[in-house]
């Protein structure tokens, strides 16, 4: 381990004790956009760090004609603005890259890729690809005996979406599971490689404080917010055919949620986490074609100014129907059917073209009781516990505290606790942390089988209502908060969004 890598371990005390085994991991689609800006930077940091064994490899699969020296010297110039850039650096760790040209669909390909898998170590198939390539990437794999190598550790990571409705991914989990036991598959949500959303077991279960009143007897309702500030730009393609519904809640949100809500697991063992979540998913309580309407709200952003500039409607882009119902936005109430949570809504809500980027987890306590002390004076506002996850990592509780001065006025005052101030800003990429979970075969952060069937399962259940129904489309401008419609979902018991 060169110097660099020992003085950022000191740092961050994120220690060795994950040191990824020797092996390779496949690249699919190295060409791709994810392998730039995320994959190969994030296994950059990694080397850096010290986490990547001294013989670690890394095999880029794509079509383009591309060599192993026009391979490392594209990504020499994508990682000059990285962090921890130096030459010396960047030219050891892209010794070890290597590309292998080949459309997906070729079986030669893949008889030729075995032949640069014929060393020992773990070997991980990571399919950064666009979704429709999934299943012929996966049975080349398996019928040409990639996924059945001897002597090697075998794991696939694949990105979302992972399907479009429940029958779509029920098909691809059962594509999987002819070639690769359960143990093997790796569904990646980069959320949950975010350091808050990590920290949310930390919280709950790691403080004596919270868990006694993690309950409907003293929470009055959890708000869940997903924001973006940027349009759909590039993804028109992929986003008509998904919507907010599917592209956020469907993983990102739901994820939070179960996080948030799921019961103490028995251990921190992968198995033990993911075994609560799923029993929250599958507590959620469905939305009946007859509440779809008024519990759940679709919208589209309009075109209009923003930061002074005009920016186009949703239906003004290119490739979008001129008619299209796809939503930029939605905002949906949940509830979950168990004693915890009994009488607790959920309230969430994601979309495009809002007032400022922010994702983050809002748990409203209920108010202190009305009585005689507080007549003539404002009650005191709910306390309520802060998670957000970006732009600033960080946690704030809300607490009531006396103005200065000669009355008893209260106000809100946040206590603060920001990763940047208190661990300065090097932590880990999202990407870092569940690659190296990935290639140490950690799955705690990864969805499993029937998670994601859980997950997918509430969602067909909305989107099946849309068509019967078809609800309203509505619309906001852009740099706001969302429509108006929204507003009603909290407002009807008597409550409220966060101010976005």
């Amino acid at each position: 381990m060169n110097s660099y890598s020992t003085k950022y371990n000191m740092e961050t005390g994120l220690g060795l004790k994950k040191k990824a085994p020797p092996g390779v991991i496949c690249i699919f689609g190295i060409t791709g956009d994810l392998s730039k800006k995320k994959l190969v930077p994030a296994l950059y940091a990694l080397y850096v760090r010290g986490y990547l064994a001294e013989n670690f490899k890394i095999i880029g699969f794509a079509r383009r004609d591309w060599s192993d020296e026009f391979t490392r010297q594209y990504f020499k110039e994508a990682l000059m603005g990285h962090p921890f850039f130096n030459d010396r650096d960047a030219d050891e760790f892209l010794a070890a890259l290597f590309y292998h040209r080949s459309s997906f669909d070729d079986p030669e390909g893949y008889a030729a890729l075995r032949k640069k898998l014929s060393f020992g170590g773990d070997i991980i198939y990571y399919l950064a690809t666009p979704p429709a390539s999934y299943s012929t990437i996966i049975e080349n794999l398996g019928e040409s005996g990639l996924c059945n190598l001897e002597g090697h550790n075998i794991r696939i990571v694949i990105e979302k979406p992972f399907g479009s409705d429940l029958e779509t991914a029920r098909g691809l989990n059962s594509l999987l599971l002819r070639y690769f036991k359960e143990e093997q598959i790796y569904r990646i949500d980069h959320y949950l490689g975010k350091e808050t959303v990590q920290n949310i077991l930390a919280l709950r279960f790691g403080n004596s404080i919270f868990e006694p009143i993690w309950n409907s007897k003293y929470i009055d309702h959890i708000q869940i917010t997903v924001a973006e500030k940027i349009g759909v730009g590039s993804r028109i393609n992929y986003y008509e055919k998904s919507g907010a519904l599917r592209d956020m809640v469907q993983n990102h949100i739901l994820q939070l949620l179960s996080l948030v809500t799921m019961e103490v697991p028995t251990s921190f063992e992968s198995d033990a986490i993911r075994n609560e979540k799923v029993k929250i998913l599958k507590n959620l309580v469905p939305i009946k074609q007859a509440e779809v309407s008024h519990k759940v709200i679709r919208a589209q952003y309009v075109g209009g100014y923003l930061d002074g500039g005009y920016v186009k409607g949703y239906r003004e882009e290119e490739g979008v129907k001129i008619d299209s119902t796809t939503e930029t936005y939605v905002a949906l109430k949940a509830e979950i059917a168990s004693w915890r949570w009994a009488g607790v809504p959920i309230y969430i809500r994601t979309g495009k073209r809002l007032s400022r980027k922010l994702s983050e987890v809002a748990v409203f306590f209920k108010p202190v009781p009305e009585t005689s002390l507080w007549f003539g004076r404002p009650s005191p506002a709910p306390n309520a516990l802060i998670m957000q996850i970006q732009p600033d990592e960080g946690i704030s509780l809300l607490t009531n505290v006396k103005s200065p001065g000669y009355s008893m006025e209260l106000i809100k005052h946040p206590l603060n606790f920001k990763y940047e101030h208190s661990f300065g800003d090097e932590l880990p990429e999202a990407y870092e942390r569940l690659l190296l979970d990935a290639l140490t075969a950690d799955p705690v952060l990864y969805t499993r089988a029937d998670e994601l069937e859980a997950l997918w399962a509430y969602i067909t259940g909305i989107r099946e209502a849309w068509d019967i129904v078809s609800p309203p489309v509505y619309s906001y401008l852009p740099g706001s908060a969302g429509p108006i419609m929204a507003r009603k979902l909290p407002a009807e018991e008597g409550r409220r969004w966060r101010r976005l």
